[in-house]
Formats: structure tokens, sequence, C-alpha cells
């Protein structure tokens, strides 16, 4: 393993501390093993492609003749290199300057400034040039915000070694016919034997960090490692390395062979894409170290019950066994409303609290101590997950939670980002483990994440919402964009529960504060598929309480999801939300939050109601319809904890 403690690096002075960096140019691969070595780094370059000229170009000399002809409206070149072996082929066929008048007559877009560049050459400046990163999304933004409609339109699209499918649906979709023109195509180099030598140098875990620049590099070393018999070595070779993508369109193709990114560069450059990479290793290499470190010391045993915790009175009604007393813990019991919270968060912002092991330990720990409930639940948010998604999130001053590049669009959802890892969140693992380890051993702790719903619609609508009307237009509008975004999240979810229960926590919870919003038949259709497929996805055994707020007629859905606990909030009674659910299910809840601001006299009036709707059946966890106010004096919590557990002492 290689030493951490060796370099001390920083974004100020990128090194790379002597590791051993793969990567896999051809053009430019002396130039990429000079900048790899001026990082620190020890560069093993093997070129993985060539461009080979297709046998025919039938279809390149229609397109000139159509052009000239006046049957293109639209030119739109994707590379440099394809666009000057277009221009060979086709000055063999027609009279060059009358095609490049022709050329200079209708609109035409250079993805990027390579063929931006060729175009000037040939004295021909494009229409529009495609701004970074560069790829199939921001060509379609740009044809939108530049040209409007396609319909009825002729799109001529000179394409790279390989046809973008996703590109010429998004043409076809706005209207257009689409001509592809495709003048070579992409090979395994000549003398494979260096691309050989770096998938063994994967399989053997000789190497730090792979830099790859094209989406067919990826494709290529996997060939040839599955030629060599060590595919399946190559691929846990690349989840233990720091792998850096250019940009979007081979991040994309990485995690379609279900192969991490764990950076990419601010500019999809390949300066840039080095000295950021050098500038991160350290900490990358971290993250992967602690996180895989963290799952393979997975208790095998994590049902044993000989745990200290497994007999709790909270994991017994979480599994319908009879309790000593009623469990109480309470949503958002670390929170604003105690002194201990608030001198925190006064030198520190929400979110650098939240990637704090450390301070998060020490809020959930002293809070428990405290209050005396039966079990603790990480301190954290519901939000941190997005931001290795790809959304850029901020927790504004006055304004709470706040997304600057909201989901809106189907191209939009297409560059939300597969949590295939949750390496990025190592400071929720790490809070996980700490707390296990801080609190008393016979408290459970409670793991968390957002519902698909609710975090949905924070990419969508940027906020907090009133009345969902984003959210709510995307789902009905465009299904397949929506399902693909729930089954994103599900998936991201599922990833982040398991590492939480590996990294210490005996049970989960679902928090869907916004799915109260939805109608039954809405939620059924729209929802209820991907929180299904979140509890199956968990380790089995693991208790899980699914909580939505805002719509009691959502319960039975709730109860159809699969968890083991449904949780209710204050908007019904508890006896009649139980025969909803069904007696199958244990339940959680459903004191009105309010209750607590009250009186002594008035609040456990309320909490008798509670309690006496239960009825003394196995299987009630006393809690909160939703989270403890920040108005709420914090005695008052300690007087409902020690009534609960007065009041519901049996035997």
């Amino acid at each position: 393993m290689f030493d951490m403690n060796v370099v001390t690096n920083s974004f100020e002075h990128p090194h790379f501390g002597h590791r051993r960096v793969l990567a896999f140019e051809s053009r430019r691969a002396e130039e990429i093993a000079k900048l790899i070595r001026r990082f620190g780094g020890e560069p093993f370059v093997s070129p993985s492609m060539r461009e080979v000229p297709l046998a025919t170009h039938v279809d390149v000399t229609n397109f000139a003749n159509e052009l000239m002809t006046g049957q293109i409206d639209i030119v739109i070149a994707m590379t440099g290199v394809g666009w000057r072996h277009l221009m060979s082929i086709i000055e063999r066929q027609v009279d060059r300057r009358r095609f490049l008048d022709s050329l200079s007559d209708v609109p035409t877009i250079a993805r990027g400034p390579k063929p931006a560049a060729v175009f000037r050459e040939l004295g021909v400046p494009p229409t529009w040039i495609v701004p970074t990163p560069n790829t199939w999304r921001e060509l379609l933004t740009l044809v939108d915000e530049q040209h409007g409609s396609l319909a009825n339109q002729t799109v001529a699209l000179q394409e790279y070694g390989e046809s973008n499918p996703s590109l010429i649906a998004g043409l076809e979709a706005r209207g257009a016919r689409v001509v592809p023109l495709q003048v070579y195509r992409w090979d395994l180099p000549e003398d494979v034997g260096p691309l050989q030598q770096n998938a063994e140098r994967l399989a053997k875990g000789c190497a730090d960090v792979v830099l790859f620049t094209s989406a067919q590099q990826v494709a290529h070393l996997l060939q040839v490692a599955d030629d060599q018999q060590i595919g399946d070595r190559v691929r846990q070779g690349l989840r233990s390395t720091v792998v850096a993508s250019i940009g979007p369109t081979t991040s994309e193709r990485l995690r379609r062979y279900e192969l991490p990114v764990d950076m990419e560069p601010t500019h999809p450059k390949l300066g840039h894409l080095v000295s950021e990479a050098a500038a991160q290793v350290v900490e990358l290499q971290r993250r992967k170290y602690h996180v895989r470190q963290v799952i393979a010391e997975m208790d095998p045993q994590l049902l044993d019950t000989d745990k200290p915790w497994y007999d709790s009175p909270f994991l017994q009604a979480c599994r319908r066994e009879p309790t000593d007393y009623t469990p109480i813990w309470l949503m958002r019991q670390a929170g604003r409303y105690m002194e201990e919270y608030r001198r925190v968060r006064a030198k520190i912002p929400f979110l650098d609290l939240c990637k704090n092991p450390s301070l998060c330990t020490e809020i959930m720990v002293t809070a428990v101590e405290r209050l005396g409930v039966d079990a603790a639940i990480i301190f954290s948010d519901l939000l941190p997950i997005l931001e290795p998604m790809g959304l850029e999130l901020e927790f504004a001053a006055g304004d709470g939670p706040v997304i600057h590049n909201p989901i809106r669009t189907a191209e939009d959802v297409d560059r939300v980002v597969e949590l295939d890892n949750v390496e990025s969140l190592d400071f929720v693992i790490e809070t996980v483990r700490q707390t296990r380890k801080e609190q008393n051993p016979r408290l459970p702790l409670i793991g968390f994440a957002g519902a698909p719903f609710t975090l949905a619609s924070y990419m969508i609508e940027g906020g907090a919402s009133r009345n969902y009307l984003l959210t709510k237009t995307l789902m009905y509008r465009d299904h397949g964009a929506w399902r693909s975004l729930m089954e994103r999240i599900a998936r991201a979810v599922s990833v982040y529960l398991n590492a939480q229960i590996a990294a210490g926590a005996q049970c989960v919870q679902l928090f869907d504060s916004w799915a109260g919003c939805l109608s039954p038949h809405d939620y059924r259709r729209f929802v209820l598929p991907h929180v299904k497929s979140i509890i199956a996805s968990l380790v089995p055994g693991i208790p899980v309480i699914n909580f939505a707020t805002g719509n009691p007629a959502l319960l039975p859905l709730l109860a159809e999801g699969g968890s083991a606990v449904v949780g209710v909030d204050w908007r019904i009674d508890l006896d009649q939300a139980w025969r909803v659910v069904g007696s199958d299910k244990a339940v959680q809840g459903n004191l009105d939050p309010c209750a607590l601001l009250a009186d002594r006299e008035q609040l456990f009036k309320q909490a008798r109601r509670v309690i006496d709707q239960a009825g003394g059946r196995p299987g009630h966890i006393f809690n909160l319809g939703h989270g403890i106010l920040k108005e709420t004096p914090v005695d008052n919590v300690i007087a409902l904890v020690d009534w609960v557990h007065e009041t519901t002492q049996r035997g």
C-alpha cells in the first residue's frame, strides 16, 4: 500500500507523488507522458486506438452533391481530424471551391475548437461552436437556443470513430432528417503489446491512477483484457485505482461498464486532466481506501443475536416483539432547538458540518445521552448525496438548500451521475462508524437517506416548493425521463444505505418528506416501484422504516414498499393508520411536533392519545409525525421521553 503520508499534496502544487499513472493516448502519447512526469508521476502510456479509413465513401460523395444542390440545411462537424478526412475525400470527387461556397451558405456547427479551427483554415468560419465540455448534450442545447425547431430540416452529421445514437435521436426528436457521415472507424493499434502490458498492470494491482481521454479507450482496454482472459481482474483493478475521465462522454462509457469515475477536470483538456488528477490523487486514494476498508470490515454477524443492541426495545419493536416499555426516538433529536447544536452551527456552515464526522458524532452522542432516547440516528442531511450525482448544492442562509443546476429536461436527466460507489460520501460513512463506536453499545444506530421522490423534487425544483409544478411537469410529460431519473436515484440510495449498514447502522429510514403532494394513483405509478427496488436491495434482515408525510392516503402504498416499519405522521390517528398499514407491520409515530410547544399537561395529554391508540400492541415505536421544531424547549423533549418510558412500563 502506498504511504499516503509521503507526499503533501495541494491544488497549488499538484504532484502525483511518484505514483504509477496509466494512460491510453495514441496521437498525443508523448505529450501526456511528459505531462505526467512534470507532475511527479511515473507514466505508462499505451496507444489504444487508430483511425482506419472506410473502404467506400458513397455517403460522403452523396452529401457533397446534396449540399451543392441545396438539399442540406445544417452541417455539424464533430472532430477536426474527421472533417479533414471528409474534405480529402470530397476534393477527389467534386469541385472544392463550389463545395466550400455551398458550405458557407448553410449554418454550420463545430463541436469544439478543433473542428472550428479546420473550418477557419478552409475559409468557412463555423456559424456556432459548441461550448465546453463539447458533448452532444451541449450541442443539442446550442441547437435549441440558436436555431429552434429542426422540423423538415436535413442535418448532415460528420461523425467520428463510432456513431452516437443519443445525438441522432436528439436531432430527430427535434424534427430533423439526419444524414450520418462516417469517414473512418476506430480499431486497435497495430501493436497491441503496450496496451496488453497496461491491462496486466491493472490486473496485478500495479497502478495507482488511470487517465482516460476518450470513451473508445475504455472499450479497447476491456477488449484486450478479455482477449487475454483477465477482463474480470482488470475491471477489479480499475475499481481499486483512481480513475480520471476527460469529460461526460467518457464518464458515461465507464459507468456503462459499471466502472468508477473518481474525477473529471474542470475543463475537458489534457493539461487540466493531468494537473487536476495530480492535485486530487491523495484525497481520492484516501477515500477509496477508507470506504473499501469500512465495507471490508463489515461485521459478518451483523444480525447476530449476541450483539448488545439486538434485544434493545427499539429493534424488538421493529420485529414486532413484546418490549418492557414503548421505545422512543425523535426525528431531528439533535438539532436547532438545542443550545449545544447552535453553538457548533455558529462556527461552521451546515454543509461543512455534515462533512465533519467528528462533530456529527459529538452532536448526536451528546443529544442521545441528554434526552435518554432508545435509538440514535446519524447526524447528516438528505441532500449531500446529490453532490456526487452532479448537482451543485448550497445551503443558503435564510433560503435553505439550493440546487444551482437543477434538472428540467430529459437532456438534463442524462447528466445526473450514477453513484456507483460511496467514496465521495466517505464523510457520512465515517460518521456512521464513529457514532456506532462512541455511543452506548446497547443503543441501535439508524442510518437514513432521502426517498426517490423527495430527492428528485429537490433536483428538479432547485429548492423548496409549494406546488411541485416543475417536478410534476416532468413526471407527467416525459415518463421515460422520469423513470430514468428515479432509477438512478434508487440505485444511488441503495448503494448509500448498504454502505451505512456496513459501517455500523442497525436500521435505516427512508424519508419522503415531499411525497404528500401526490395522489395514491400517482404514487403507485411514479414512485412505488423505485421505493420497492431500494428496500429489496438492502442487506436482508436489517429493518427499514419507510416514512412519508403529508397524505395519510399513501399509507397502504408505503406498506407495500416492503419495509418492516411504516412511519406515520400526525394527520391520521395511529390506530386507524395501523389498521390501514396492516398488523404485519410495525409502526412509528405519530405525535404532532407542535405538541412539544405546549405546557406539560397538554403535551402528556396528546402523547397519551398516541399511546392509547397503539393499544399496547407489539411493534409500536413512539416518535413525532415529523422533526422537532427549532422553537421546542429541550426540557419538554426530555420530559416526553421520560413520560413515555414511565407510562408504558410493562410487567
